[in-house]
């Protein structure tokens, strides 16, 4: 039960009710299609008069479109319905300290076009050429009707401000992506975690059975950030900053992290930790490895060629990372925990021993599957769509 909050309400209104049917609708139309009215009014309860007035004024709004005509034995032929895939495009931006990528979509979060940039440690100068890349993409797809634009990065964002607060592995300081972005293009902006964004992806994505309601988003990257969904809902937290178990300490005598404190979950289990790992054992110097060249992908080819020191690096990595997903199976116990990120191309070798690491910590209590995500799924940029589509598709704010 949800406790109303007597001191920050919203009554209902009459606009509140169409509002909420209005995207049941839209919703039951994006995951039954081609779908009748009548199929409508029988999936959603509702009548049909109700029904045949939404889907006209989606049809007007180009939302919808009607599509080839359906089969009764007798009687007039049910017109069936369809999402207007080619009725916007959105642009999505995944923003990572090793490098930033655009990509333009349409409704179905199909890619239709994609740009790569450096990610500056000045984020002035970044936001200039970021600003001049999505000119140049929306100019190459001019006729794209753009709906918004959803960014994704490694760090923390305001919910009242939009402002970045925390963001340890970019190096920038609280910033304002947002304004400037909006300014420059006349579009929304929506501005995300990139791990509350794969979560959010994980959840519109149809990949799970309806009954999974909790869910976590781990993505492993340079660092480790954690989306959750809990009760089918995102939890961001008054501050914005709820699901920061990456950097929770694990090791207290492990390495310094970038957020100021020691040996936390990141710098024992991303693949930055890996590749410290891998330096550390071929100089026998515990701080080598910071200004290796290395990449994980690097990392992972060593392994593949039987590289013993490249092994036990990447086995390392794989041992804290089951550590911090147990704290993640003991605390939060949801219906499923997925992985994202370049270490799922390696999962048969990293899978075991995270599977090892949950038992010997949990016992019977490691229930919850451990699942890695397909690279090819892009689910961080496949996110970025999602901020946006939620906007129309996802439940009304009464708040």
């Amino acid at each position: 039960m949800r406790k109303i909050d007597l001191n920050d309400f919203q009554v209902a209104t009459s606009e509140t009710a169409r509002d909420i049917n209005r995207r049941i609708v839209l919703n039951l139309i994006r995951k039954h299609q081609p779908v009748s009215r009548a199929e409508l009014s029988r999936q959603s309860g509702l009548q049909r008069s109700t029904v045949s007035a939404i889907t006209e004024e989606l049809i007007s709004e180009r939302w919808v479109k009607e599509g080839a005509l359906g089969y009764l034995p007798r009687g007039r032929k049910p017109v069936h319905l369809h999402i207007n895939e080619e009725r916007a495009g959105i642009i999505g931006i995944n923003i990572r300290p090793s490098g930033t990528t655009l990509a333009l979509a349409a409704l179905d979060t199909r890619f239709l076009a994609r740009d790569t940039m450096p990610t500056s440690d000045n984020p002035q100068a970044f936001l200039r050429e970021l600003n001049r890349r999505i000119a140049k993409l929306r100019r190459s797809h001019s006729q794209v009707n753009c709906e918004g634009i959803g960014i994704a990065l490694p760090g923390r964002v305001d919910p009242k401000s939009g402002r970045l607060i925390f963001a340890p592995n970019l190096g920038w300081d609280a910033v304002d992506l947002k304004e400037p972005i909006e300014e420059a293009t006349g579009l929304p902006v929506q501005l995300e975690n990139a791990a509350n964004a794969c979560a959010l992806a994980e959840l519109w994505s149809g990949r799970h059975d309806e009954s999974v309601r909790n869910l976590v988003a781990v993505t492993v990257s340079e660092g480790i950030g954690v989306g959750l969904i809990l009760n089918g809902q995102l939890i961001t937290g008054a501050s914005g900053l709820a699901g920061e178990f990456g950097h929770v300490t694990l090791d207290e005598d492990g390495p310094p992290c970038q957020c100021g404190n020691q040996g936390c979950w990141e710098v024992c289990g991303s693949n930055s930790a890996a590749i410290r790992y891998y330096a550390q054992a071929n100089s026998g110097c515990k701080s080598a490895g910071s200004a290796s060249s290395l990449s994980f992908d690097d990392l992972l080819q060593l392994v593949r060629q039987g590289d013993t020191k490249a092994t036990a690096a990447l086995n390392r990595m794989a041992h804290f990372l089951g550590a911090g997903l147990a704290m993640l199976v003991g605390g939060l116990a949801p219906d499923a925990i997925v992985v994202i990120g370049e270490v799922t191309g390696a999962w048969d070798l990293v899978g075991p021993i995270v599977e090892r690491t949950l038992k010997e910590r949990l016992g019977r209590r490691a229930v919850t599957p451990v699942i890695p995500s397909r690279p090819d799924l892009e689910l961080r940029l496949r996110g970025t769509i999602t901020l946006v589509l939620q906007k129309h598709f996802g439940a009304p704010s009464l708040g």
